[in-house]
């Protein structure tokens, strides 16, 4: 049986299918009655994010007589009683898409309302902030084409204004109600909610009663479940709303009320084909899939912010409507997007289930998502059903595009019956061919997760069990889920009665699994342990499993064995650290390697010598080209001597496994300056001395880069009389005064060719002095002058006084331009703890070594490069520094 080394509670309960999700920025949501829980995987126990669901009013679409109300296609919405909001599905973009370089978290409710969340990085709160409300755009377009309807004219409809762009507090919303989406009238003035309510008489028909209200509700204080979203409350006026017939009105209760959504990865346009972006966007974007009760599917486009920022909480999403797919003739009950073809045609897969049985695959291109149709056929084509239309309801589907073979498609099916079935694809020669049908399950299968590359299916039952499966060859075989843990686990009193499992999700390494069971409540105390634990979130260990049926591999390391692990489970685990190591060397993988980091550590407190061999076969496979099985000395001493060839992306891993990994006793802010590094922590081992130098030869390497590349830019834009200032997402140098006096600092130990930059900038004094490119620099405190000595921190003049009375400044400089910061929110790096008040250039992540030109270099991309919220010596992800009391993501 697999062990969890970490697990959490959870207030409220989970209903539906796939309710748990893992971010890229490694976030675990988790959707549990009228809540969703934002939880850092590295610290379960500290702070969470919230997001609150309110009880939303429906869309006025028109009226309908009362003797209509009970015929079968109004039933649905007559009979409902569900009163309280509930969450029903959720799902995270992908990471770049909110305002400060985040996931953002679309959520769908029961009420069918979908609406995207942003983390509240400059609001210090919990509770993630509303960005857009997805229900709101669809009703817009589906009132102006009057629902599709050609027999009823749009001036029949009394409209709002159209819905701003931006926060929500700003969109001013129709006026009008009728009949509620879902529940009675008479169960909707039971809602202790500020809304208004009717007198109905028998004397009255229904949309007569409907028009006059009579008296105005109250809210009941402390009732989370029924309080209304004052946003969106909807006044009755005078406007009259069309009689419509019962089947037009379910029809459009239908085509409104959302069940599931689903982000695609990002598509990046080439310029030539997204020649004029939209305001504060760029040529990406992603698709946003929100599928409903009428069988049809909405598309939506949002596109990945232009510039990032930490400041400005009301910065603009752009969101495009595309279109409407009719992907069945039911209820779309699950989705799946995946990326697929090359940059310069990237095409889009979409995988759809519905609850009539039914399984198809639709296929868009990347150029045609561009255009808005403006119909109700949205750009994706049908591209094969792979399951036909029977009695048994899709419950999940999993698609993965493996990364060595792109036009493989691997789909994962799950049931209502509790079997699953897998099919793998070509899409390059459109045959498709199904690997098997595995009753796997006595429940609906509620999740489903592929991972280590589509190599490995984890999926879950409503009967609480877990299980792990092998993609081998043709064949589906099932293999146990690791059951020893590396390092210790977490002591926790949870409770471990369970009654049902409702979602699985992989980290963004593989390397751990999440996911949440609702707890057994009859066992429990209900006194106690039942109020506040409904569920609870599990963490495994997956990097020890199973790849292969019959395996008789084993590890080459000669230690002694530890922990009950098997020779396979050490090669396994070694394996798949390796792969994911050098996984991230793709750019296209945001470095977010939190799972591989706290695995290392883990195995570095129970098996040092183990974590050195893994560590020391990646070292020499990634910059010495093979393991040739030396000595860890003697591979450090080689990498010393070959920087310059090697790419600035293994120079970031490297840092990470430095700073975290080998010396994660020692405070960054030491390792930085250079002191407190001959202490216990270091000098307990030999070879710690030669991972130190090799952490500062790597990060000189990387500021070399830098400085040069300013450098040179800044040459080329003097020369050039037309270049003007970048706009606001485009990097132009700054601190070139600071990195001269880092020049001159160093002189002894940099590159001849920074010398020579350096000098060509001394050329133009007066240009360097101008409040473009370098200014004097004084205290933020005091505002005496400040001098160069450290491109990491400042003092001020008033620490060469004699007077000991006088107080001593010390100032951060920004880790891209070596310039004090200013007082205002800076970047933060979660690794090295430096801080940035400027972003550093796209182009120095892509460096594949140590440029022979910076001038040639820096020539064709004079006029605008774009920057990127990365560190320059880890390569992680920037943010905010938020308080302890806060959730903030841990990249690492």
């Amino acid at each position: 049986m697999a062990s969890r080394f970490q697990a959490v509670a959870l207030v409220a309960s989970p209903s539906y299918p796939n309710s748990i999700a893992w971010s890229d920025d490694n976030f675990i949501a988790v959707a549990s009655a009228h809540l969703v829980t934002i939880l850092n995987p590295a610290v379960p126990y500290g702070p969470r994010g919230l997001i609150r669901v309110p009880t939303c009013e429906p869309y006025p679409i028109g009226r309908v007589n009362r003797e209509d109300l009970f015929t079968n296609c109004m039933l649905p919405a007559a009979l409902s009683r569900d009163r309280r909001p509930c969450v029903r599905s959720i799902s995270w973009s992908p990471i770049g898409m909110a305002p400060n370089y985040g996931c953002l978290l679309a959520v769908c409710t029961v009420e069918g309302r979908v609406k995207i969340y942003r983390p509240p990085f400059c609001d210090f709160s919990a509770e993630w902030v509303e960005v857009v409300d997805i229900s709101d755009r669809l009703y817009d377009y589906l009132t102006k084409i009057n629902f599709g309807e050609l027999d009823n004219t749009p001036s029949e409809f009394s409209h709002g204004q159209p819905i701003i762009q931006g926060c929500a507090e700003e969109q001013p919303k129709s006026c009008a109600i009728d009949l509620p989406n879902s529940g009675t009238l008479k169960q909707y003035k039971r809602r202790k909610v500020n809304v208004t309510t009717y007198n109905i008489k028998d004397s009255e028909t229904f949309q007569d009663q409907l028009s006059n209200p009579i008296n105005t509700g109250s809210t009941t204080a402390g009732s989370d479940e029924n309080k209304i979203d004052r946003r969106t409350t909807k006044v009755l006026g005078n406007c009259k709303l069309p009689l419509i017939t019962a089947e037009k009105y379910a029809s459009r209760c239908a085509m409104l009320s959302s069940l599931v959504i689903a982000w695609s990865p990002v598509l990046w346009l080439p310029s030539k084909i997204c020649s004029a972006p939209e305001n504060d966007s760029s040529n990406g974007f992603s698709i946003l899939a929100v599928g409903g009760k009428s069988g049809k599917i909405s598309v939506w486009r949002i596109n990945v912010p232009q510039y990032y920022s930490i400041e400005h909480s009301r910065g603009p999403t752009t969101v495009t409507f595309v279109g409407l797919l009719q992907a069945h003739n039911s209820w779309v009950t699950t989705i799946s997007l995946a990326l697929l073809g090359s940059e310069s045609n990237p095409q889009v897969l979409l995988a759809s289930g519905s609850s009539d049985g039914s399984v198809r695959i639709w296929i868009g291109k990347g150029e045609e998502l561009l255009d808005p149709s403006g119909a109700n056929n949205a750009p994706f084509s049908l591209l094969k059903e792979v399951v036909s239309v029977n009695f048994v309801p899709i419950s999940v589907l999993s698609l993965a595009i493996p990364v060595q073979t792109m036009h493989k498609m691997l789909l994962a099916v799950g049931k209502g019956s509790g079997s699953f079935e897998v099919w793998t694809a070509d899409i390059s020669s459109s045959i498709f061919d199904k690997v098997g049908l595995y009753d796997a399950h006595d429940c609906a299968v509620t999740g489903l997760a592929w991972a280590f590359d589509g190599c490995c299916l984890y999926s879950c039952g409503q009967e609480n069990y877990v299980r792990a499966w092998v993609l081998h060859g043709s064949a589906l075989c099932e293999v146990s889920i690791p059951s020893n843990i590396p390092g210790l686990r977490s002591s926790n009193d949870l409770p471990n009665v369970f009654v049902s499992c409702l979602g699985v999700a992989a980290s963004p390494g593989n390397i751990a699994l999440a996911m949440v069971r609702n707890v057994d409540g009859v066992s429990l105390d209900p006194m106690y342990e039942g109020r506040l634990q409904k569920a609870v979130v599990e963490l495994l260990w997956i990097g020890g499993q199973q790849k292969d049926v019959l395996s008789s591999s084993s590890s080459d390391f000669a230690g002694e064995a530890f922990l009950d692990f098997s020779a396979n489970e050490l090669n396994y685990w070694e394996s798949d650290i390796l792969w994911y190591l050098t996984k991230y060397e793709n750019l296209d993988n945001p470095l977010v390697v939190w799972d591989i980091v706290a695995a290392l550590l883990a195995f570095k407190q129970s098996a040092p010598k183990y974590t050195d061999h893994i560590l020391v076969k990646w070292l020499s496979v990634t910059f010495l080209g093979s393991y040739t099985g030396l000595s860890i000395d003697e591979v450090l001493t080689c990498i010393l001597e070959n920087f310059s060839k090697i790419t600035s992306r293994q120079l970031h891993l490297l840092n990470i496994i430095c700073r975290r990994v080998i010396l994660s006793d020692v405070k960054a802010e030491e390792i930085n300056c250079k002191v407190n590094l001959g202490g216990p922590a270091v000098t307990k081992a030999e070879h710690l001395t030669l991972w130190i130098e090799l952490l500062f030869s790597s990060e000189k390497e990387l500021r070399e880069r830098l400085v040069g590349f300013s450098l040179a830019t800044f040459i080329n834009r003097l020369s050039d009389s037309t270049t003007t200032f970048s706009r606001p997402g485009f990097w132009y140098p700054v601190g070139v005064e600071q990195m001269e006096l880092w020049i001159a600092l160093n002189h002894d130990c940099v590159r001849d060719q920074l010398k020579v930059l350096a000098s060509e900038v001394r050329k133009h004094e007066r240009r360097l002095q101008s409040s473009e490119y370098g200014v004097e620099e004084h205290c933020i405190y005091c505002s005496e002058s400040v001098t160069f000595d450290s491109p990491e921190v400042a003092h001020c003049q008033c620490s060469n006084s004699t007077d000991k009375t006088v107080q001593i400044h010390q100032m951060a400089r920004c880790a891209v331009s070596m310039q004090v910061c200013p007082a205002i929110p800076l970047w933060f790096c979660k690794c090295c703890c430096r801080r940035a008040s400027k972003l550093p250039p796209e182009t120095l992540f892509t460096l594949p070594g140590y440029p022979l030109d910076f001038k040639s270099l820096t020539e064709s991309s004079v006029k605008e490069i774009p920057t990127k919220p990365l560190c320059p010596f880890c390569g992680i992800p920037l943010q905010r520094l938020q308080p302890d009391f806060l959730l903030s993501p841990s990249p690492v």
